[in-house]
């Protein structure tokens, strides 16, 4: 049963969660207080440079209510200017931001809270010299999708479930069918869209061969080590990059590599979700040999195009997460280590394991299944699908 919260004391304004990514993106300070539970906090919270957190539980304000002494916890909040309160899904932060109200403080709440964070998703062209690619960013945990159309018919690339429908839409504005839908590896950190997208719209489901053998469960188009997915004039080519996982599959079309969870714009992904910490250490040794041997044919112009991005992660000028593979070669520790100093570095780096990956994992097998509202619980949080930053000081 959800939570019961008190009426707001005082009227407030709200910031929608597009608003808080403008501000964001424009580089201005945000000051933000949320009210959720510690643990709640640690584990996923908006990240930023222009960021301010403070983490005070809604208790506290309720106690403050009573005694009237909301003026301390105002003055334990860090940074400067006007207050947004965050909560889960708006509703203990919206009673938080009309009591500051009431006490004089300008605060506003952040409507639908972390929840409403989670279903912002947001769309930019990558520049591409055989096809329209279209990056899909989800902030709140830095996962990227990619939509490639070309002469009518399009193709998603790594579809989440949470936004099967905004692929297929999409596609339609740019007068495309959407024909397929590729995941690059079987995802730990988010449910897939491929099943949805095939029963519902009619899409043809693709998953690398390798990524097949793991155990997918329900009707896939398998995609060799040489294989390619047409979609309209245009092609996407499989570039077999294991590692993070045995299955992981890069796709280059045109001039631009959709990497997926292999080479990160500050660093490579992890490799102990598939086979644990026992088996990290030779996968990480594969994703060495990707990084060195499968991707040294690639020229530096290419431009690479990843699954994932830290909080941190400055985006090109055009907005996207992208980067010339030749300026990753130039910058990051990885391209330059030999394979044991790669693994050891790799293996000693690794962040808390996304949460609830191995259920997740089973329900892009298929060998699980879960409804939209329980998806999207699952998925909740940060992705964590990156090992250690590997940039050079």
């Amino acid at each position: 049963m959800a939570a019961e919260y008190p009426d707001p004391p005082a009227g407030h304004p709200s910031l929608s969660a597009a608003d808080l990514k403008r501000r964001l993106d424009g580089g201005e300070s945000v000051r933000l207080l949320d009210v959720r539970d510690r643990d709640e906090f640690e584990q996923w919270r908006i990240e930023g440079a222009s960021v301010t957190a403070t983490q005070l539980p809604f208790a506290k304000f309720l106690q403050a209510k009573a005694t009237g002494e909301v003026e301390p916890l105002v003055a334990s909040v860090d940074g400067e200017g006007p207050i947004t309160v965050v909560c889960a899904r708006g509703e203990a932060s919206a009673f938080v931001a009309g009591l500051l109200q009431r006490h004089g403080v300008d605060a506003r709440n952040l409507a639908d809270g972390m929840y409403g964070w989670a279903r912002l998703y947001e769309a930019r062209e990558v520049p591409c010299d055989e096809a329209t690619v279209v990056q899909y960013d989800r902030p709140s945990s830095g996962c990227l999708s990619y939509l490639v159309v070309g002469d009518g018919e399009a193709a998603v690339v790594d579809p989440l479930r949470a936004f099967a429908g905004r692929y297929a839409a999409d596609a339609g504005a740019r007068d495309a069918d959407l024909v397929a839908a590729v995941d690059t590896h079987v995802h730990a950190d988010h449910v897939s869209g491929l099943r949805l997208l095939a029963d519902d719209h009619g899409v043809e489901a693709v998953v690398p061969a390798r990524a097949a053998d793991r155990g997918v469960a329900f009707p896939v188009t398998e995609l060799a080590d040489d294989g390619s997915v047409a979609v309209g004039a245009a092609s996407l080519d499989a570039v077999p990059l294991p590692g993070h996982t045995t299955g992981m599959t890069g796709l280059r079309v045109g001039d631009a590599l959709l990497a997926g969870d292999s080479l990160f714009l500050d660093g490579v992904a992890r490799p102990d979700l598939e086979a644990g910490d026992d088996g990290a250490a030779a996968l990480a040794r594969s994703l060495h040999e990707s990084l060195t041997e499968r991707l040294a044919p690639l020229p530096d112009e290419t431009l690479v195009a990843p699954g994932h991005y830290a909080p941190d992660t400055e985006p090109a000028a055009d907005g996207t997460y992208t980067a010339r593979l030749g300026d990753l070669r130039a910058r990051l520790a990885a391209f330059s280590m030999d394979r044991e100093t790669f693994v050891e570095r790799v293996c000693a780096g690794m962040p808390p394991q996304p949460a609830n990956y191995e259920r997740i994992v089973a329900v892009n097998l298929g060998t699980e299944d879960a409804d939209a509202d329980t998806a999207f619980e699952l998925e909740l949080g940060p992705n964590n699908c990156a090992a250690a930053p590997m940039a050079d000081d």
